[in-house]
């Protein structure tokens, strides 16, 4: 079996490279599309994955290269000949749908999040090239729903996460980060691992993806209850977003003065995550985020109630959830855990366990693998049907 896999950046998503390890180990013959050798296309390579170099990122901005965007990739097909081309980003699946137009080759979206189809526009402007030999795989149960409600067959709809490495996360010394920091042990600590995505206006946000401002606000309602907390906010500026990143420092210390701690882009961030009492994931729109991060690491978590997060967080079982873009709602759920640190270390093991069993690669990039196995043979019994009729 051979796939070619769509990516749009050599920075990140390593989710993909580590999903493509495993397939390589499962005897696919892994080919994967990169828009240069910079960055981890190197572990793509240590992998066994054959890397192709081009640009398959699909924007406004470099809308006059499409028609050569096109005949580059329709090359690539000819000279890899895939049994299935597996894309992972919104672009890059419109760009393939284009290219592939007159192709009967299998075509599968790999949807990382649920963002596009919570807009009506974006929705339909995926959903409008498809044809019939696309199918989809969703990474958590809100969006295989969604598609099932969206689609007349639903059977061109699967479910797998994307998994990660369970065995690398492991509890380390509590004080790591009370010894950098300089504060009392006794301050709970509060921590939120992610990105800073800017708010986009075109979609009617006014605070950034991530929940950055919320999770702020909630902890300012904590200091003003006479919690003794700091909140850890590690993560820089996502795409170059600098300004916003700027602009939420500058809120947090408003808010919060010297009880908030921005750290930046960091390489060690399991060892941060052991000092943490609680990870926080407030985010407005999300796939499982960190919250499958910050149970592997045994860290009693919360998350907003949207997306796969549900698939994660089970409420008062593996964790709380609160309501989104609602700062009271989620100070109360710290409250709750800050009052009951039994109840919280009972919730975050339980969730170990979910955690450990559903999102572990070797189980899904199997998973995967019989998914495409599925998918050819649908393929071949309907072009079998088609001959025959």
């Amino acid at each position: 079996m051979k796939v070619l896999h769509l990516i749009k950046t050599s920075r990140g998503a390593s989710w993909a490279v580590r999903q493509m390890r495993e397939l390589v180990k499962c005897n696919v013959e892994v080919h994967v599309v990169l828009p240069s050798y910079s960055g981890n296309a190197s572990d793509y390579t240590a992998a066994g994955v054959k890397v192709h170099i081009l640009d398959m990122d699909l924007s406004l901005k470099s809308a006059v290269n499409l028609p050569f965007q096109i005949q580059q990739f329709q090359k690539l097909l000819q000279k890899i000949r895939p049994d299935l081309v597996h894309s992972h980003f919104f672009s890059t699946t419109l760009l393939m749908r284009l290219a592939m137009r007159n192709h009967s080759i299998p075509k599968i979206f790999q949807v990382p999040g649920p963002l596009h189809l919570e807009h009506a526009f974006f929705r339909t402007m995926e959903l409008m090239p498809a044809d019939k030999n696309d199918y989809w795989v969703a990474s958590c149960e809100w969006t295989k729903k969604k598609y099932q409600s969206l689609l007349v067959d639903k059977t061109k709809v699967f479910l797998s996460y994307y998994g990660t490495d369970v065995d690398n996360f492991t509890k380390g010394d509590k004080a790591y980060l009370y010894n950098e920091l300089g504060i009392c042990k006794k301050t709970k600590l509060i921590g939120l691992v992610a990105y800073m995505y800017p708010p986009k206006p075109y979609l009617g946000q006014k605070r950034g993806l991530k929940g950055h401002e919320d999770l702020i606000d909630a902890v300012a309602i904590l200091l003003n209850q006479k919690y003794d907390v700091a909140l850890v906010v590690v993560g820089g500026a996502w795409a170059g977003a600098v300004a916003y990143e700027k602009a939420v420092i500058a809120y947090g210390r408003q808010k919060l003065g010297d009880r908030v701690f921005f750290l930046g882009t960091r390489r060690d961030v399991t060892r941060l995550y052991s000092s943490f009492d609680m990870a926080v994931h407030p985010s407005h729109s999300e796939n499982v985020g960190g919250a499958v991060e910050s149970l592997l690491m045994k860290i009693p978590t919360i998350t907003t109630d949207i997306g796969g997060f549900p698939d994660v967080i089970k409420h008062k079982q593996t964790g709380l959830l609160a309501k989104a873009a609602n700062p009271h709602d989620l100070a109360q759920h710290m409250m709750f855990y800050l009052e009951n640190p039994g109840l919280a270390e009972k919730h975050c093991l339980k969730g170990y366990d979910h955690t450990r069993q559903l999102f572990d690669v070797k189980r899904t990039a199997d998973e995967i693998r019989k998914i495409y196995a599925k998918i050819l043979l649908d393929t071949k019994s309907f072009y079998r049907s088609s001959q025959i009729n």
